[in-house]
């Protein structure tokens, strides 16, 4: 970055020209990083796509969210909750769930509830091929239409596990792939009131909170959850809600941003 003329003097001729074509450069790879819903981070050439974990905002609202994948036997009780609380969720559906429940299905979608992508067969995506995750992507959007009415546009990875592959493939086909910031860990059945604890403990604005329709205790402890949120002055909305609008990107961690 500099040349050693005859007297021993550092003549830093070219810094100014280096600087300048670094300062370009990184606002370039930063713009075009930010493209679609994806960071990209490139590093030795590599490139990373990262889905949304949560969105950054300050006015104290959060998303809480259920997955379906076994059971029903809960889900009532937590459509009550939502019901008595006057707020809306969202669901994400996997078809071997549909398949056994599809009048439970057409309940949420009466209720008003969002409802999301979480694949064909509950499979590792980052196991698939590309014509695999297609399949297991269309499946799953063409029987939530066809039962419930409803035209899914998020999408949350089964085991919350993916690869640069499946995001590709989850873009390029139209839809948002959402994960979550905090989980309450309702699977592992713990109680109510650890559940109600882990989440209440961890929660921020903009956060995503992971769920379980049937899991043992998600009910009595998301009825707690919410009634202290709400005396906190949070509001509770699907997860489509939360997201923002506008030219936005995902930075590294995870959180969905406006591109100013």
């Amino acid at each position: 970055m500099y040349v050693l003329d005859l007297s021993g003097r550092r003549k830093y001729k070219y810094l100014s020209v280096i600087l300048a074509i670094f300062i370009i450069t990184a606002f370039a790879l930063f713009f075009l990083s930010a493209k679609g819903n994806y960071w990209v981070s490139q590093v030795t050439g590599n490139v990373r796509l990262v889905p949304i974990y949560a969105v950054d905002r300050e006015d104290k609202c959060v998303a809480i969210s259920f997955d379906a994948t076994w059971g029903a036997e809960h889900t009532s009780a937590i459509l009550d909750i939502m019901d008595k609380y006057k707020i809306k969720t969202t669901f994400f559906l996997v078809n071997i769930w549909l398949e056994e429940f599809p009048e439970m299905a057409k309940t949420i979608a009466e209720k008003g509830h969002e409802i999301g992508l979480h694949s064909t067969t509950h499979p590792h995506f980052s196991a698939l091929s590309e014509a695999e995750i297609e399949k297991e992507l269309l499946a799953n959007f063409q029987m939530i239409k066809e039962i419930t009415g409803y035209e899914a546009s998020l999408f949350r990875p089964p085991f919350g596990d993916y690869n640069n592959t499946s995001l590709a493939k989850v873009e390029s086909l139209g839809f948002r792939a959402i994960q979550w910031s905090v989980d309450s860990l309702d699977w592992k059945n713990l109680s109510a009131s650890e559940i109600e604890e882990r989440v209440l403990s961890r929660v921020k604005s903009g956060d995503i909170v992971l769920f379980h329709n049937n899991g043992t205790n998600t009910a009595e402890a998301v009825d707690h959850i919410i009634a202290a949120l709400q005396e906190k002055g949070y509001t509770i909305v699907p997860v489509g809600e939360l997201l923002l609008d506008g030219n936005t990107y995902t930075d590294f961690n995870g959180v969905q941003k406006l591109l100013e």
